[in-house]
């Protein structure tokens, strides 16, 4: 897998974001410093950013919601629908 997917997969942050820390020079494989981007990785690999050692998450949690009519859910209100 991409090193870039790894760590997105690792719940660091989206890919292009990884690709970014990847570009900077935070990030290790196997104590190298990588710069390249598509980089393979295997499960057998090191991976750290700045030297915090990254693992796949395997289990995820979904959530249900039952909304009722009326109800907004949002991360942000461009429309001003919410009013406090």
């Amino acid at each position: 897998m991409r090193l870039q997917k790894f760590m997105a997969h690792s719940g660091v942050a989206s890919r292009r974001k990884c690709e970014e820390l990847i570009a900077q020079g935070r990030v290790k494989v196997n104590d190298e410093v990588v710069t390249e981007m598509g980089k393979i990785v295997t499960a057998k690999d090191r991976v750290y950013l700045d030297s915090k050692r990254l693992k796949i998450i395997k289990e995820h949690s979904y959530y249900i919601l039952n909304k009722p009519m009326g109800v907004v859910s949002t991360v942000s209100d461009e429309k001003n629908v919410l009013q406090l």
